[in-house]
């Protein structure tokens, strides 16, 4: 069977992607090798959904999404994708159970946040230890919180939480940031925002949830702790695109190059959500992403017949 759609990938894009497709009443196959959800089932809850005015579980919602997809006809396989062909007019996925044919392929493979490694980032991971401020920063309106970097976006996710919270320590492992000069203004302006240079973390410490962090001075070896409520982990985030990084459709930073249509420069091949080279990583903007691949893809396919 050649499929109309391929989805390698299933979070808030992926599903969205086959949902529209379904929809739309193409056949549509989508692989996941681990749940449905992708990056935002690390998130506990959800506060900035549209539509939902309370807060929903992330979980929750990625298995509610996953059902609306069904719901419309997509197929799903639990299978993990090992090698892709992705050149001419049929594409090929090839998994350990087999190989799967499709007319069009939407690569929404997410992204991966870079971690510390230091002792506590994965058990307090959700409970404390978050990699996204915009998508957790109100669960600590009025609390102390700690954003680890010193890039845009550590600088953004102080300034950011320092609107909600009471006290912002910035730990930047250099005495100076690597950011833009007017965020770098903003943050050494903030009198919630405490910056703490030449230090690296060497533990998150808590028991149900995060209550401090123990930090290093990387000059004087000086080691101290923080009280704090969460940390925000803003080092960086990688792609999962290790499938196509010989196709010449990524980016140095290994992010996949897509226009407006989510098209890439191969025909018939699309990119949705985190996995694009994009300014918001969201799991509204990966929906948005989904549909957007999939109407492109949609006029591909008429375009052809």
């Amino acid at each position: 069977m050649i499929y109309d759609c391929l989805v390698a990938g299933g979070g808030p894009a992926g599903l969205n992607t086959a949902l529209y497709a379904g929809r739309a009443g193409l056949s549509c196959i989508i692989f996941e090798k681990m749940f449905a959800g992708g990056q935002m089932t690390q998130t506990l809850e959800l506060d900035n959904y549209l539509g939902f005015k309370n807060s929903v579980s992330a979980i929750d919602l990625a298995m509610d999404m996953e059902e609306h997809a069904k719901k419309f006809g997509a197929e799903f396989k639990r299978e993990e994708i090992l090698s892709l062909e992705l050149c001419g007019d049929i594409k090929k996925v090839v998994t350990k159970k087999g190989e799967y044919l499709a007319k069009t392929i939407v690569l929404s493979m997410g992204a991966r946040p870079s971690k510390l490694g230091v002792p506590g980032e994965e058990e307090f991971r959700g409970n404390g230890v978050s990699y996204c401020a915009t998508c957790d920063g109100a669960f600590y309106k009025g609390k102390t919180t700690c954003v680890i970097g010193g890039g845009d976006t550590a600088l953004e996710d102080a300034l950011f939480l320092a609107r909600l919270c009471e006290k912002v320590y910035l730990i930047h492992r250099r005495d100076a940031f690597r950011g833009a000069k007017v965020l770098q203004d903003k943050v050494l302006a903030n009198e919630k925002i405490e910056f703490v240079p030449d230090t690296v973390l060497e533990e998150i410490m808590g028991e149900a949830s995060v209550t401090g962090v123990r930090a290093k001075n990387v000059k004087t070896e000086e080691t101290f702790e923080i009280q704090t409520d969460g940390v925000f982990v803003a080092v960086g985030t990688k792609p999962n695109s290790e499938l196509v990084t010989g196709f010449g459709i990524t980016d140095e930073r290994g992010y996949i190059l897509t226009n407006e249509a989510m098209e890439t420069a191969i025909s018939g091949v699309y990119a949705a959500g985190d996995i694009r080279n994009k300014p918001l990583r969201q799991v509204i903007t990966a929906a948005a992403d989904g549909a957007i691949a999939l109407n492109s893809a949609l006029s591909y396919i008429n375009e052809r017949n």
